[in-house]
């Protein structure tokens, strides 16, 4: 049996206080309580720590020579605790993220100065890739997650979502021309993904139904890839707002097909493992993240349910 924290403070009690009485009104306990805390600990140690009378409580030699060791533990927790507690009043430690690079680029790192300023003692470490991994294996605190979730042992977060649309470059649309029907599209130059198949379903309602499923003309893994291009005038792509919001606005990429497109939005979740309570760090991380994200007018439709863990899902 091991020696637990409670009878090594009964110990250093009594020891403090003089009496066993002294030492369960400091401690908030009963008499019989503390004694029974010290006659365990004796008996775990297989000697005997303090004499006991009637009058008086002398500490044996084997008990001044073990004091000192349990006042060193009992120190060490309360240091620990107290390091745990300041960490919940002031975050700190390694912290890592990962996102598709789009994500990274367009939404996360623009956030980081002002986290950083919020939070110091926060070490981020970030990590992009364009398809799911595995959070363990990675050893990843918080994964950011764009479109649908499966289930599995992975909880979610909601944090926003975000619009998709079909664009293009002004200098392709003056070299090739709007395509002013969905049928149209067929004689352009389409940029989709190498995976997953469904995102190459773009939200374009004709007689074909809800999704006009393309055929690529030039695949790319990422959608930075795929934006790219498209600022090259290569090619039409469907992408989505937070990574294309600046470009819009400045004129760089023009929305094709507007009329035909369904206000279709793809849900931003972040996901992480949870056992017990989050660790502060995690927390206040999410919590930044999703309170800016839903200020910026390209993702102020965010999930409803944001604050709060959904099914888990899948990595």
């Amino acid at each position: 049996m091991k020696t637990t924290l409670e009878e090594l403070q009964a110990f250093t009690t009594v020891v403090d206080t003089g009496s066993i009485t002294a030492a369960a009104e400091q401690l908030d306990q009963t008499v019989s309580g503390i004694s029974r805390a010290l006659g365990r600990l004796e008996r775990k140690l297989e000697t005997t720590l303090l004499r006991r009378t009637t009058r008086r409580i002398a500490i044996t030699d084997e008990g001044a020579a073990f004091l000192g060791h349990a006042r060193a533990i009992l120190a060490a927790v309360a240091q620990a605790e107290e390091q745990m507690a300041a960490r919940r009043r002031q975050p700190a430690g390694r912290l890592r993220v990962n996102a598709a690079t789009p994500f990274m680029l367009h939404a996360i790192v623009p956030l980081l100065p002002a986290f950083h300023l919020k939070y110091p003692r926060i070490r981020l470490e970030l990590d992009t890739d364009d398809l799911n991994i595995d959070l363990l294996e990675r050893r990843t605190d918080i994964a950011i997650r764009i479109g649908a979730l499966q289930d599995s042992t992975l909880h979610a977060r909601p944090l926003a979502s975000s619009r998709i649309r079909v664009l293009a470059s002004p200098a392709y649309i003056e070299r090739h021309g709007q395509p002013a029907t969905i049928a149209a599209l067929t004689r352009h130059v389409l940029l989709g993904f190498t995976q997953p198949e469904s995102l190459n379903r773009w939200p374009l309602r004709g007689e074909h139904g809800d999704e006009w499923p393309i055929v690529p003309t030039l695949t790319a893994s990422s959608g930075e890839t795929l934006r790219q291009l498209a600022l090259q005038g290569l090619g039409i792509a469907c992408l989505s707002d937070f990574m294309t919001q600046a470009d819009r606005r400045q004129g760089r990429l023009v929305q094709l097909l507007e009329p035909h497109t369904l206000e279709v939005r793809q849900p931003i979740n972040a996901v992480y493992y949870r056992n017990a309570q989050l660790a502060a760090r995690i927390t206040c991380f999410l919590d930044f993240l999703s309170e800016r994200l839903s200020l910026d007018e390209e993702l102020r439709e965010a999930a409803p349910a944001r604050g709060r863990a959904r099914k888990p899902v899948t990595d």
